[in-house]
């Protein structure tokens, strides 16, 4: 089949990066995890006491460097922020909780979707977040709209986060969610919205097999 681009949106902690990771190794595309993009500037504007102070946050965007770096020992990408690794720094929860508030800044989302417009320009790209089939790529082939419980989610997310050592309730991790629900639905600038030609997969009770499956499905029509 032709190179297509697929994009991937929905909501936080639905499995949409690994999703994403296992389609484009399935079809040899690049993966592109945009969530991880507006982790590493939220991660700089923490370091440098930016969240609260917009100004001076789109002042120092144009110093802002953002690659992925294919880690062969561990056998995925990475995301560098002017040249340092920071893919384990960047999945912390105190990144989680300011995240959406620094990729509501139109100049943050600018900047960042030049970025991976650019990166799926040869397409042959897999790319996640939440405004994908809707603002970066309108005309991508393939369009997914993830969700899931949000109980599953914070499920999920719980151990993801206790199995890197990490202490965190259960609670703490469900308010997170659903505030970042609130906050990704309701921002002024590319709200989270399903594209009206995207095909929604609800992944609550699917595992990764079944997942798989499904995307087989999707994929016929392109064979």
């Amino acid at each position: 089949m032709e190179k297509i681009i697929i994009a991937i949106d929905g909501y936080s902690s639905c499995g949409k990066s690994t999703f994403a990771k296992a389609v484009a190794a399935k079809l040899g595309y690049i993966f592109i995890d945009t969530g991880a993009m507006y982790r590493a500037v939220t991660l700089y504007a923490m370091r440098g006491g930016m969240v609260e102070d917009r100004e001076r946050l789109v002042a120092a965007l144009p110093e802002v460097r953002i690659e992925f770096r294919f880690d062969p020992a561990a056998g995925r990408s990475d995301v560098y922020l002017n040249g340092e690794n920071v893919e384990t720094e960047i999945r912390r929860i105190d990144v989680s909780e300011r995240v959406s508030t620094v990729s509501s800044i139109p100049e943050v989302r600018a900047k960042l979707v030049a970025m991976q417009q650019e990166m799926g320009r040869a397409k042959g790209v897999v790319m996640d977040g939440r405004d994908i089939g809707t603002v970066v790529f309108p005309g991508a082939e393939l369009k997914i709209f993830m969700t899931a419980d949000p109980e599953v989610r914070a499920e999920r997310r719980y151990r993801e986060l206790t199995a890197k050592g990490e202490r965190v309730s259960m609670e703490e991790i469900e308010r997170n969610i659903r505030e970042r629900d609130r906050q990704d639905e309701t921002r002024a600038v590319s709200p989270l919205r399903r594209a009206a030609d995207a095909v929604v997969l609800d992944n609550s009770r699917m595992t990764v097999a079944e997942q798989m499956a499904w995307i087989d499905r999707q994929l016929e029509r392109f064979a």
